[in-house]
């Protein structure tokens, strides 16, 4: 599993396998910034995000992600935690479902972000993803939140491949709904594969976090993975 369901600041659309492989394995990515869901998690500043799954043969998984954030106080490490179950629907279809934890560490005192996410993510072949996401304590807020997306990844030739998303992020309460999306060009060499893209949202995103966390961004990664 890679963040935020899509390389959460790292590669802007990753389409689910048909399970998760049975086993260890890890990711790493050098990020630009961290954004994810159309906010800047960084502050503008590069990221480094490490990740790691254990897989059973009856396609249940554990992992865990972190990354660097900047929230403008003390706060500066992001991990995720999560359980959830992969597999096929059919011969050209795959269901994840997963529940994840967002930790964060060094927050100020009296603070608290932690929240938990239930995600659901269906993948048609190997080109479209759709993903349907809910809280009910968004940010540690209690507010209830639903996080629609849609991905796609098309392969121009066999050196490149084209990934786009875009989702809607519905939040209650006094904070504003939101759209955001994202286009990027990836290739990989050898073990590394580097994507460029531009990532944005509406309004309603600078209305919740501030202009400087939801302008438009160039996004540059570096991921490996095995």
């Amino acid at each position: 599993m890679t963040r935020k369901t899509l390389l959460v600041g790292a590669l802007i659309a990753i389409l689910p396998t048909a399970a998760l492989a049975e086993g260890f394995s890890w990711n790493a990515t050098l990020a630009s910034d961290y954004i994810y869901r159309g906010i800047d998690q960084n502050d503008d500043q590069p990221a480094l995000q490490l990740g790691a799954d254990f897989g059973f043969a009856n396609g249940f998984y554990v992992g865990a992600w972190g990354s660097n954030v900047d929230f403008g106080d003390s706060t500066n490490i992001e991990i995720d935690t999560y359980v959830g179950w992969a597999g096929a629907l059919g011969d050209s279809s795959t269901l994840d479902v997963k529940l994840t934890r967002y930790n964060y560490l060094n927050e100020p005192t009296g603070v608290d972000y932690a929240y938990n996410e239930l995600i659901t993510t269906v993948g048609l072949g190997e080109t479209y993803s759709f993903t349907l996401a809910y809280t009910n304590d968004y940010l540690n807020a209690d507010l209830d939140s639903v996080y629609a997306g849609v991905a796609g990844s098309w392969a121009l030739n066999q050196t490149y491949t084209l990934n786009a998303n875009a989702g809607w992020t519905s939040i209650a309460g006094p904070l504003e709904n939101y759209f955001d999306y994202g286009i990027s060009l990836s290739r990989s060499f050898g073990p590394a594969t580097v994507s460029l893209g531009y990532v944005a949202s509406s309004s309603g995103a600078e209305s919740n976090f501030g202009r400087d966390a939801a302008e438009d961004k160039v996004l540059l990664t570096i991921g490996f993975g095995g």
